[in-house]
């Protein structure tokens, strides 16, 4: 999801157009980066507008906003956005609704859809009309999750990292986190660990590992936990990632989160 085809050396391109056709592929990779840019900052915004209506916009008065902060930061989110959207926030009182809608897709994976909306008759049919169209629906599944937070750490790599990234699980151990897993490395420089704690240790989590030696804090969000995965097909994975994806796009949505155990 989330057959490798042998290459083929043959080209029916004239020589005068291999640059022009490269140029596209550069253009296409580009403009494919500035959207996904443009909607992670669009999504930064709404994550820290949803913390305020909570809240406030004082993250000392505002856990919830005092994780989002963080988790923004170390994304490199520009001050500038986080700026304007504290200001946004400072100015709403009030106005539109937190929900969060429940769904069952692929016969057997639970769905757990968070939203802000001014409108929520609007939002809810939409959302509808995205589930239907894939093989999903609305359903009761609030048990197949739990609420908690997790905080995602990255240790650079290079001598005697086993040994850093032990000392860092320690500290970790010290704060009361409930479990933790190494992740797949993205990079060669970054080793990842992924913690995860009750809501009311987030902040205090996320602190105590930024302040560690040698560590990034990459993630750091409250977050719906599968008590069980599902397994799913093939086939169901790549529904599931289409369903994801009309989602997350969508404008009132703020996250969603599957119990579905694809690698």
């Amino acid at each position: 999801m989330f057959l490798r085809i042998p290459r083929r050396h043959i080209s029916i391109s004239s020589p005068k157009w291999a640059g022009h056709n490269k140029w596209s592929k550069i253009k296409d990779k580009k403009g494919a980066n500035d959207a996904s840019k443009s909607v992670a900052f669009q999504r930064a915004t709404q994550d820290i507008l949803v913390a305020a209506r909570s809240g406030g916009v004082d993250p000392d008065k505002n856990t919830t906003l005092a994780a989002v902060l963080k988790r923004l930061k170390a994304q490199d989110v520009p001050k500038d956005n986080i700026a304007k959207a504290l200001a946004k926030a400072a100015k709403v009182k009030g106005s539109g609704e937190i929900l969060t809608y429940e769904a069952i897709a692929c016969n057997s994976v639970g769905v757990i859809i968070e939203c802000a909306t001014d409108n929520a008759n609007r939002t809810v049919q939409t959302l509808r009309e995205i589930l239907n169209s894939r093989n999903a629906r609305m359903a009761s599944v609030g048990y197949m999750f739990t609420r908690g937070g997790v905080v995602v750490v990255g240790v650079e790599n290079g001598p005697d990292v086993n040994g850093r990234l032990d000392a860092v699980t320690e500290v970790a151990l010290s704060e009361g986190i409930d479990d933790f897993e190494p992740l797949p490395p993205e990079n060669d420089s970054l080793s990842r660990i992924k913690f995860y704690c009750e809501t009311s240790a987030l902040v205090e989590l996320t602190d105590k590992l930024s302040k560690h030696p040698g560590v990034a804090i990459l993630e750091s969000e409250f977050v719906y936990n599968p008590t069980e995965k599902t397994a799913v097909s093939d086939q169901d994975a790549e529904i599931l990632e289409d369903l994801v994806h009309a989602l997350e796009v969508h404008d009132d949505v703020i996250h969603v989160t599957t119990s579905a155990a694809i690698s």
